[in-house]
C-alpha cells in the first residue's frame, strides 16, 4: 500500500546520515510529505546508543531532512518530540559483522524504543560492506574482503531481524547489486559507490540509499520519480533506479 506521508527517526550515525540525506527531496518530488530525522554521532554503536539511554546525555546532532539544525538533543527528547511512524536502528559499520557486538544492546534498545513509542514501527537498517580497497582500520577484521564483510554483516542483521521480529531495509544488498552493474564496477576502474572507502558517494551512493528508503517506506516506484541529484549522470541514476525496482519486486 502506498503512503503519502510519514515521519521517521533514525537512532544512527554517519551511515544513516548518508541514507537519509536525499529522502525528503525524493519524497517531495512525488508529492509525499515526510519528516526524516537522523540522530547523529559519528561511528555510534548499539552499545553507545544504549549508554545514552541510561545517561540521557544530549549527545546527538539533530539532523532534519538532511541538514543539521544546530541542536544537540538526547534520545529521550527526540522520541518525545513527534509522533513517529518509524524508528530506525543499525549497528556501527565496524561492528556490523560481529554478532557479539549486537547483544544485549540491541534488545535493550529495541525494548526501550517500543515502550517509549508504541505506535512506531521499528526497522533495522542493513548497512553495507566497505569498498574493495578501503583503508578503514576495521576492514582488517574481515581480512580486507568486501565479500567477507558483506556475508558477515548479512548473517548478523538477518539474525537480528528475526530475533526482534522487525522488517529490514536492505541497503547492503542493493549496493552489492549495483556494484556489479556497468558504470559502477569499481574493480574495472568505474565509479565507486563510496567516497572514501566506506561512506557513500555524495551523489550516487546517497541517491541509491534515499531512493531505496523512498520505495521501502512509500511503496512507490522510484522509476516514476523525477528527482535526480544536481550534477549526477542520468544513465548512472537510471541504473540505480532499475536495481531498486528489481529489489522491491523480487
Amino acid at each position: 500500500m502506498e503512503r503519502k506521508q510519514f515521519m521517521l527517526l533514525a537512532v544512527g550515525n554517519s551511515f544513516s546520515e548518508d541514507a537519509l540525506y536525499y529522502v525528503h527531496d525524493i519524497c517531495a518530488a512525488a508529492g509525499v510529505s515526510c519528516m526524516v530525522v537522523n540522530l547523529y554521532i559519528g561511528g555510534c554503536s548499539l552499545q553507545r546508543h544504549w549508554e545514552n539511554v541510561i545517561s540521557g546525555e544530549q549527545a546527538y546532532q539533530y539532523q532534519c531532512n538532511g541538514h543539521f539544525d544546530g541542536r544537540m538533543v538526547s534520545l529521550q527528547e527526540a522520541l518525545a518530540q513527534e509522533e513517529w511512524d518509524y524508528i530506525l536502528m543499525q549497528q556501527a559499520s565496524h561492528d556490523s559483522g560481529q554478532w557479539e557486538t549486537y547483544e544485549p544492546w540491541l534488545s535493550r534498545l529495541a525494548g526501550y524504543l517500543r515502550q517509549s513509542c508504541p505506535g512506531a514501527e521499528l526497522l533495522l537498517h542493513k548497512t553495507w560492506a566497505y569498498e574493495l580497497d578501503s583503508t578503514h582500520d576495521a576492514f582488517e577484521r574481515y581480512h580486507c574482503s568486501q565479500q567477507e564483510m558483506y556475508k558477515a554483516l548479512s548473517q548478523c542483521y538477518e539474525k537480528a531481524a528475526v530475533q526482534l521480529g522487525v522488517r529490514m531495509i536492505p541497503s547492503a544488498d542493493v549496493i552489492q547489486a549495483v556494484r556489479r552493474e556497468q558504470g559502477f564496477r569499481y574493480e574495472q576502474g568505474e565509479q565507486s559507490l563510496c567516497r572514501d572507502g566506506f561512506h557513500m558517494h555524495m551523489l550516487y551512493g546517497r541517491f541509491l540509499l534515499g531512493a531505496l528508503f523512498y520505495a521501502f517506506l512509500t511503496g512507490k516506484d522510484i522509476c516514476e520519480n523525477p528527482f535526480c541529484p544536481e550534477g549526477a549522470d542520468a544513465d548512472k541514476i537510471q541504473t540505480i533506479r532499475r536495481n531498486i525496482t528489481w529489489n522491491q519486486t523480487s
